[in-house]
């Protein structure tokens, strides 16, 4: 096998309807700009027509084919733990891997999400009250950002989850790490009463993706005083956030987030200082032109 030069990179993204995905620009625009030649290739297990628990096979054939690393995201977070062999001590404490990377023909998990969300979020929102906050979502992704706001001092976060047992877990977990009392869970039908107390929310469900349309919660809950997090990017303008922004709320999109664990995965994947700025800038210009009409 021909070796791969420390200039030429090969990786991807292994999801469900990631069509619409921004990463791979993301990726490219970065690794263009410091003289790099770096391919990101969409691994899409709808177009496969395979499911989600097809993640090791793809995973070990990226591996095979001489990639140098993977992005995971929904459904296979979770999923793709038990193909790996080894996982950094974040990604351990979460159950949950967005990042892979293939070291001497091992595949090594991470997680740039945590870090992600919280620098998003301190971004976007400072100064926001964090006593009482409900995050709907206890997948991959919500293990991570519930992770992220009790790290940047939240009181006490409330879990929302369709799967009551998967909300229990993530909340036992997050007691476990962060101290008794600081997370609880609970069923959707009480999700308006838990909101009409919040200081504010996070929503971290598939729910309003491009191939997952919808408004997550009733737009009656949503109300001025409460703020709201998105962690959906896809697309950047969310019929959530369109609606929370309506009813006075500040918001936060799902766009900082994606940058900044794009960020942390591209420093994992060349070793090399990524520019957050000039990658927050590229997702406005990307999300925008995504947008516009054709």
């Amino acid at each position: 096998m021909a070796v791969v030069s420390q200039d030429s990179y090969l990786v991807g993204l292994i999801g469900s309807g990631i069509g619409p995905s921004l990463s791979p620009a993301l990726h490219e625009r970065e690794a263009d700009r410091q003289g790099l030649r770096y391919l990101y290739r969409l691994i899409d297990i709808d177009a496969l027509g395979i499911g989600p628990e097809a993640v090791g096979d793809l995973v070990r054939a990226a591996r095979d084919l001489g990639f140098d690393g993977l992005n995971i995201t929904h459904p296979c977070k979770q999923l793709v733990i038990p193909h790996l062999d080894a996982l950094s001590p974040q990604a351990e404490a979460l159950g949950a891997v967005n990042t892979v990377v293939f070291e001497n023909g091992r595949a090594v998990g991470h997680n740039t999400d945590v870090t992600g969300f919280a620098a998003s979020f301190a971004r976007g929102l400072p100064d926001v009250p964090l006593e009482r906050v409900v995050q709907l979502g206890a997948g991959g992704a919500g293990a991570a950002v519930a992770h992220a706001t009790l790290t940047l001092g939240a009181g006490r976060v409330t879990v929302v989850d369709a799967l009551p047992d998967r909300a229990a877990d993530l909340a036992g977990s997050l007691n476990r790490h962060f101290g008794p009392g600081r997370a609880a869970s609970a069923t959707p039908d009480r999700l308006a009463d838990l909101l009409a107390r919040a200081d504010g929310v996070v929503h971290a469900t598939p729910t309003g993706m491009a191939a997952h349309p919808g408004l997550p919660v009733p737009a009656e809950v949503l109300r001025p005083g409460l703020w709201v997090a998105e962690v959906v990017y896809r697309p950047l303008e969310t019929e959530l956030l369109r609606t929370a922004r309506a009813a006075g709320c500040a918001t936060l999109d799902g766009g900082g987030m994606a940058v900044f664990q794009a960020a942390d995965a591209f420093r994992l994947f060349t070793g090399r200082e990524p520019d957050s700025a000039r990658m927050l800038a590229d997702i406005a210009e990307l999300a925008g032109a995504v947008a516009a009409p054709k």
